[in-house]
Formats: structure tokens, C-alpha cells, sequence
């Protein structure tokens, strides 16, 4: 039998070199292969992994940073529009009503979450590059959680994190903790500025089920909603009496070491028609995908929803009329202001569900690492009910979505003039941030 060896002989005849690698399978020898490893010069680097999972956003683009026990969190705004008058006060109000310990039917960590603009603003604006927001990290235990750092908390992210990355940040669950939304709030305010100031369009979202406790659509006008009635309380339900029938709810089981999941309802009024894609970006696709993106989300309901089910295409249809302003409205709204994917002008809104939380103070089964079955009391500061502090996350996220599209309908559909007979512009008259023109 021959010997072995390198060799420019092709391999059954034939050779294949890898483009990336520059790798030729050779052989002399159908029993006993060899490889001869050539390297190219000046070959294209084509080996470019783009940063997974914490970026969103193409034209107003958004990416978080940070672990919940970490030096701290943050995130880094890009695309900002210049000349926009911004300061960390902007940010603050809706990073207070995210923050943890506000009341007692939320965490006991005592975090200010007091956030630093670290670049993007001189002379108290935008100056159109990355505006990095930092918050820092005060009120970490990690003692509390030395059991997990063997044993998986049921429904927490603890078991696909090591099942993905082989490693994971224990304390406070890294990545995967709620107090990455801080970021979020954070970019969500700047993007709620800009749109009031230039659109005039608000987001408004507020805590319209705790558990069983169902507050009925009928009982809030949209057209008249206001913050003050969503923040006159600790669960930010615009209604009193449903708002205590919904804390004494969370109250029966914070005190029994239990927790409940609820449902946050989301309007956008005042959003500029034509917003949105056909087919793969449609407007509501876009925003189901942002807010399913928070923490504890396991549905998203959006116009009608799954209600809708239940009715004949006569009886859901948006039936067209012309108001006396001459502008294309709808009768209804089952549609929930998208129409193919496109704002059409009337109120949006939405339904996002989120899970009781998971974290609880009651035994229960597990395994550990080594895949050991064991009983497990998981440790920590956390939410019996998470949807009142989810209320600031949902409006950021929604945000985020319409200054993104907004940005994006202005590039691609008002360039250039627009057709003043089917379309309007997308800006209110008067284009100014806090008497600073744009």
C-alpha cells in the first residue's frame, strides 16, 4: 500500500476549496486522507456576526446594555434627530414610574434609578450622535441568590440562558431581570418628546386587568384619557373603583408569598396616517413584536382581537365616512387604527397580557445543573404583580416603534412633495421643540 502524504492529488478525482477558509481536501490515498491548509492573502472578511437581541430600531435604533446586579444599566441612542432640547428631567419622570420600591404592591428594592446622560447633548441638546444614558446599580443583595446559582427558578430564564450560552449571570438573572427595561423607558421618553412635539400624537397605557378583575372597556373614553387618571394611584387603572378592587387583589396574595399576572391596555392618539409597511412590517406586526419583547409578556391583542372572532365580516367591518372637516374617518374602530398594515389616522390600541411573576415565595420542584431533582424557595426582591410598573415599559416600546416608522415614512413617502389630494403631512403645523426650531 502506498504511503500517505500531502499531495496536489484531487480526491476521488476532485478537489473543493472552501471560499472562507481557503481549505483543499486532498488525498493520494481513498483509505487514508489528508488536508493541505492554504492560506490566501487579502481574503474578504466576511466572518461579521451582528450584535444579537439588544438592539431595535433601523432609523431611530436602540440598544440596552447592563445585567440587574451589574455596575450598572443603560442604553445608547442612535439617530437621534439634532436640535432636539433633551435633558435627563426628560427621562426621569417615566423612569420614576418604572422604578422598583414606589409602593407596596411592588418590589422593596430601593433603587432611585436616577439615569446620566453621558454624550449626545451640549448646550442641552441633541446633537444627532449616540446619546449613551447610564443608571447606576445601588441596591443589589447577591446573597440572594446563592440557590440559584445551582438550581433553575421555574419559569425564569435561568435554564435556556445556560442552555444557549453554557454560561449565565446569576444574581438577579442578568440579562433576562426586568431591570434591563430601564434602558427602554429611558429612549422610550426621547421618542414620546419628539412625537408629541412634532406630530402631536400621545402614548398613553394603563393596567386594565389584575388577575380576575376586569375593568370594562366601556368605562374609559379614550378621546379624553388622561395621564393624571392613570397615575391618580399605585395600580394605574383610570378607574377608582376598579383600581381598589385590583390592589386588594395584588394585596391577598403579596402577603402569602404568591404573585398574579394582568393586562396593560395601550392607546396612540394623534398618529400620523400612511405609518407602516405591507406585508412583513406591517404597523401592528411591528408593535406586537416590540412589546412582546418586555418581560413576562405572553400575549398581545390588537383592535378587536380575538373578540372579533365572534363576528360576521358585516358586523366588524370600519364602515368609511367624511367628517365635517372633510378628513376620511371610520365609524368604528375594530380595526384598531391599522389597515393593511398602515396607521389610517384614528386611535390605536392594544392589549398586551403578562404572566404572574415568577419569582415566588412558596416551595417548589426544580432541578439543579447536574440535573438533580430537588425543592427550591427562591430568594429576592420581586413584584407580586408586575403590570403597574410594566405600564411606562409598554409606552416606550410603542414609542420606539412609531418614531422609527415616523422617520421612516418621512425618508421614503415625503421626501419629496407630497399628493395633497390622499395625503397629509406628517408634522403639525408648527414645527418646534420648546420654541426651538427643527
Amino acid at each position: 500500500m502506498a504511503s500517505s502524504s500531502l499531495s496536489t492529488k484531487p480526491f476521488l478525482g476532485a478537489s473543493r476549496t472552501d471560499g472562507l477558509s481557503g481549505l483543499r481536501y486532498l488525498s493520494s490515498d481513498l483509505l487514508r486522507p489528508s488536508v493541505q491548509i492554504s492560506v490566501r492573502k487579502n481574503a474578504p472578511k466576511q466572518l461579521l456576526i451582528q450584535a444579537a437581541g439588544s438592539s431595535h430600531g433601523n432609523h431611530f435604533r436602540v440598544t440596552t446594555f447592563g445585567e440587574s446586579h451589574g455596575g450598572g444599566v443603560g442604553c445608547v441612542i442612535d439617530g437621534c434627530p439634532p436640535r432636539v432640547p433633551l435633558s435627563e428631567a426628560d427621562m426621569q419622570f417615566d423612569l420614576d414610574r418604572r422604578r422598583p420600591g414606589q409602593s407596596r404592591i411592588t418590589t422593596p428594592r430601593k433603587e432611585t434609578d436616577t439615569c446620566r446622560i453621558l454624550s449626545g447633548i451640549d448646550e442641552g441638546v441633541t446633537t444627532g450622535t449616540p446619546i449613551t444614558v447610564l443608571v447606576p446599580n445601588t441596591d443589589q443583595r447577591g446573597h440572594d441568590y446563592s440557590e440559584m446559582s445551582i438550581a433553575y427558578r421555574p419559569s425564569h430564564a435561568d435554564a435556556t440562558y445556560d442552555m444557549k450560552y453554557g454560561v449565565r449571570a446569576i444574581r438577579g438573572g442578568g440579562r433576562s431581570s426586568a431591570r434591563e427595561t430601564i434602558g427602554r423607558v429611558a429612549a422610550g421618553a426621547v421618542a414620546k418628546k419628539i412625537l408629541k412635539s412634532l406630530a402631536g400624537t400621545e402614548v398613553l397605557a394603563y393596567v386594565s386587568q389584575v388577575h380576575k378583575v376586569v375593568l370594562p372597556e366601556d368605562l374609559i373614553d379614550h378621546d379624553a384619557l388622561t395621564l393624571d387618571q392613570i397615575e391618580s394611584n399605585i395600580v394605574r387603572c383610570p378607574d377608582p373603583e376598579y383600581a381598589e378592587k385590583m390592589i386588594e387583589a395584588i394585596d391577598a396574595v403579596r402577603v402569602k408569598g404568591n404573585s398574579i399576572g394582568g393586562v396593560v391596555t395601550c392607546i396612540v392618539r394623534g398618529c400620523p396616517r400612511g405609518l407602516g409597511s405591507p406585508v412583513f412590517d406591517k404597523l401592528e406586526a411591528r408593535l406586537a413584536q416590540a412589546v412582546m419583547s418586555l418581560p413576562a409578556t405572553k400575549g398581545f391583542e390588537f383592535g378587536s382581537g380575538f373578540a372579533g372572532t365572534f363576528l360576521t365580516g358585516s358586523e366588524h367591518n370600519d364602515e368609511f365616512f367624511t367628517d365635517d372637516h372633510g378628513n376620511i374617518r371610520t365609524r368604528t374602530n375594530r380595526s384598531g387604527g391599522i389597515q393593511g398594515g398602515v396607521s389610517n389616522g384614528e386611535i390605536i390600541n392594544m392589549r398586551i397580557a403578562f404572566k404572574p411573576t415568577a419569582t415566588i415565595g412558596k416551595k417548589q420542584h426544580t432541578v439543579t445543573r447536574e440535573k438533580k431533582e430537588i425543592e427550591l424557595i427562591a430568594r429576592g426582591r420581586h413584584d407580586p404583580c408586575v403590570v403597574p410598573r410594566a405600564v411606562p415599559m409598554v409606552e416606550a416600546m410603542v414609542a420606539l416603534v412609531l418614531v422609527d416608522e415616523l422617520m421612516a415614512q418621512h425618508a421614503q413617502c415625503n421626501l419629496f412633495p407630497i399628493n395633497p389630494d390622499l395625503q397629509e403631512p406628517l408634522f403639525s403645523p408648527r414645527l418646534e421643540l420648546d420654541n426651538v426650531p427643527v
